[in-house]
C-alpha cells in the first residue's frame, strides 16, 4: 500500500518564536523531497510535525488512506538502556507496536466481555501487523545487518556500539522497514561510501513518498524530486520543483530578482523624495521672495510670484501623493554566514608525525603494521569504511594512542586543531561559555560571548549546558574554538556531519585559505572534491595505503 500525505497551514515553533507558518505540503508517491535551510531553521521540527510527534502551532497534516504507515528516522540515533539491536529496528520499523496492537485485539477475542467490533479490531491489527513486515522480521533481520557488513548479534545492546555501528544499525531499520512516508532527518551521518550507495538505492527505489533533511549535497542531488526551501532569514518557505542543481540556479535566480525588485523600488523612491526636496525648496523661496516689500507698481510680479509657488506647491503634493502610491517592496534580509579563519600558531617541525611497523590494538581489532610520514603542510584526505581503522589512525599519528608494537613519533612545536566525530569537548552540564572559557582561558568572557556569536550561537546558547545544544551548534562551537586557538595541525574527523549547507562552504573557504598541516577525515564526496588535497589515504580492514 502506498500512501499520500498532506500537509496545510502548518505553523511550527518553540516558546515564543515560529520558525514557519502557512506552509502547505503534499507528499505523494515516488516523491523525494529534500527540506534545506540553515541551522535552526525548522527542519527537523517539520519532520516531526509530519511524523505526529511534535505538535503544529497551527494546521493540519492527514494521510490517505489513514492509516497509511508514517516513519521518521531522528537525526540522532537513540541508545536506550537495555535494548538491543533487535528491540531497536522492531521499534523503528513499527513492527513493535503492530505486535502489541495484534497481541491486544487477540486478547480481548478471548474475554466474553468484548465489544461487538472485536473481530473487526482483530482483523485491522492483523493486516497492520503483516504490513508492517512483523511476521518475518526476525528471518529478514541477520540477512539484512550481515549485507550491511554488520557481523554484532541481534541481541547486542545499542548502547555497546560505535557511532559507524549505530549508523549502520538505523540503515538496517530502513532497509527493513515497509513504510508507506519516510521522513529521514540527516541519514548520510556517519555512514561510510558503501552505506550511502546503498541509501541512494533505497530512497531512489521507494514506492512510497519520502521527505528527507540532508546537509550532504551529493545525496541530495542524486536522490530530490523537489526541494522545500525553509529561508528563518526572511522568514518564508518556498517549493522549488526539480533536481537539488535546479534548486540552487532557481533560488540565486530568485534572489537576485528580490535584490533588483528592491534597488529599482528604492531608487524609484529616492529620485521622488528629492525632486519632492526640491520642489519644497523652491516654493518656499518663491513664497518668502513674494512676502518681501515691492513697490506699488509692481503688483503684476507679486502676482505672479505667489502664483508660481502655488504652483511649486502643487507639485510638492503630487510628489508626495506619488511616494506614496509606490508598491512597498521589503529589503531582502542578509543572511547569517559563518565568516571565520582558523587561527595559526607558529609553524611546526618539518616531520609532524611518524609511524614505522606501528601496530595499534584495540580488542579483536588491529591496525597495521603502519609506516608512515605526515611532512609540515601536508593536506590528506583519508577514506576507508566504518570500522576500518581511521579513527584509530588519527589517535596513533597524534599521539593519543601508544602502539602496541613499533614505534610512533610526534614532531617538535606541533599544536594540534581537531573536531573528533563525537564532538566530545562539547558534553555534559556545564554551560557553553563556561566550556568555552575553561578552553581558551587567555579570552574574556565578554570576547568569548563575541566569537561564539559570530558562529551563531548567541545568548539563548550560551547559557544553556552543552549536552543540550543540537549537534550543528556543538560543531559550530568546534570551529569557533579552532578560530581561538592558534593551531598548524588541523585534524576534521567528519567535520560537516550536523552543519548546515552554508556552514559546509564557509568552512570549505576557510580549509583552502589554511596553509598548516591538515589531516581531513570525511565522506562527503563533494568536500573531497572541493577542498585542496595533496595526498589521499584509505583505510581499510586495518590497513593503510596510498592512492
Amino acid at each position: 500500500m502506498t500512501a499520500t500525505l498532506v500537509a496545510k497551514g502548518l505553523a511550527g515553533g518553540y516558546a515564543a518564536r515560529t520558525l514557519f507558518e502557512g506552509l502547505d505540503l503534499t507528499v505523494s508517491p515516488g516523491d523525494v523531497i529534500g527540506v534545506v535551510g540553515v541551522n535552526g531553521a525548522g527542519k527537523s521540527t517539520l519532520l516531526g510535525i509530519l511524523g505526529g510527534g511534535v505538535q503544529p502551532l497551527a494546521g493540519t497534516v492527514s494521510l490517505a488512506p489513514p492509516d497509511g504507515f508514517v516513519g521518521f528516522l531522528p537525526q540522532e540515533h537513540e541508545r536506550v538502556a537495555g535494548e538491543t539491536v533487535a528491540a531497536y529496528i522492531a521499534r523503528r520499523t513499527g513492527c513493535a507496536q503492530a505486535s502489541v496492537e495484534m497481541d491486544d485485539a487477540a486478547a480481548a477475542l478471548g474475554d466474553p466481555a468484548a465489544p461487538a467490533d472485536a473481530n473487526d479490531v482483530y482483523a485491522g491489527a492483523l493486516e497492520r501487523w503483516l504490513a508492517a513486515g512483523a511476521a518475518d522480521l526476525d528471518e529478514r533481520l541477520p540477512v539484512t545487518l550481515g549485507e550491511l557488513g554488520l557481523t554484532l548479534s541481534a541481541d547486542a545492546m545499542m548502547t555497546s556500539l560505535s557511532g559507524g555501528q549505530a549508523a549502520r544499525v538505523g540503515l538496517a531499520a530502513l532497509l527493513l522497514s515497509r513504510f508507506d512516508v519516510v521522513l529521514l532527518d540527516e541519514p548520510t551521518n556517519d555512514l561510510d561510501l558503501d552505506g550511502l550507495a546503498r541509501l541512494e538505492d533505497f530512497v531512489r527505489g521507494l514506492r512510497g513518498g519520502v521527505v528527507l533533511v540532508s546537509h550532504d549535497r551529493e545525496f541530495l542531488a542524486r536522490c530530490c524530486t523537489s526541494v522545500l526551501e525553509l529561508d528563518l532569514p526572511q522568514s518564508s518557505h518556498r517549493l522549488f520543483g526539480g533536481s537539488y542543481e535546479s534548486y540552487l540556479e532557481e533560488r540565486e535566480i530568485a534572489r537576485q530578482h528580490a535584490r533588483d525588485a528592491f534597488e529599482a523600488f528604492a531608487d524609484t523612491k529616492a529620485d521622488l523624495v528629492a525632486r519632492a526636496r526640491t520642489q519644497r525648496e523652491w516654493s518656499s523661496q518663491g513664497v518668502r521672495n513674494a512676502m518681501k516689500k515691492a513697490p506699488d507698481n509692481d503688483k503684476i510680479r507679486r502676482k505672479a510670484s505667489v502664483e508660481s509657488s502655488e504652483k511649486q506647491a502643487q507639485k510638492v503634493r503630487q510628489m508626495e501623493s506619488r511616494i506614496k502610491r509606490l508598491d512597498e517592496v521589503d529589503e531582502p534580509r542578509k543572511e547569517w554566514q559563518l565568516q571565520f579563519t582558523i587561527g595559526s600558531a607558529p609553524r611546526s617541525s618539518s616531520v609532524v608525525s611518524t609511524l614505522s611497523e606501528a601496530t595499534f590494538t584495540q580488542g579483536s581489532f588491529t591496525l597495521g603494521p603502519v609506516s608512515l610520514q605526515v611532512s609540515g603542510g601536508d593536506r590528506i584526505g583519508i577514506t576507508g569504511p566504518n570500522g576500518a581503522g581511521k579513527s584509530t589512525l588519527l589517535r596513533g599519528l597524534l599521539g593519543t594512542q601508544e602502539p602496541t608494537t613499533g614505534t610512533a613519533s610526534l614532531g617538535a612545536s606541533v599544536a594540534v586543531g581537531e573536531i573528533d566525530q563525537a564532538r566530545a569537548l562539547f558534553a555534559g552540564p556545564t554551560p557553553l561559555a563556561a566550556v568555552f572559557e575553561g578552553l581558551v582561558p587567555d579570552l574574556a568572557q565578554a570576547e568569548v560571548r563575541t566569537l561564539l556569536a559570530k558562529f551563531g550561537l548567541k545568548a539563548d546558547h550560551v547559557a544553556r549546558p552543552v549536552g543540550e545544544l543540537s549537534p550543528g551548534e556543538r560543531t559550530r562551537a568546534g570551529l569557533a574554538l579552532l578560530q581561538a586557538r592558534g593551531v598548524n595541525v588541523l585534524v576534521l574527523d567528519e567535520p560537516t556531519n550536523h552543519l548546515d549547507l552554508a556552514a559546509i562552504e564557509q568552512l570549505e573557504e576557510a580549509l583552502e585559505s589554511y596553509d598548516g598541516t591538515l589531516l581531513l577525515v570525511t565522506h562527503d564526496r563533494r568536500m573531497l572534491d572541493t577542498v585542496r588535497l595533496d595526498r589521499r589515504w584509505h583505510v581499510d580492514a586495518g590497513r593503510v595505503s596510498e592512492l
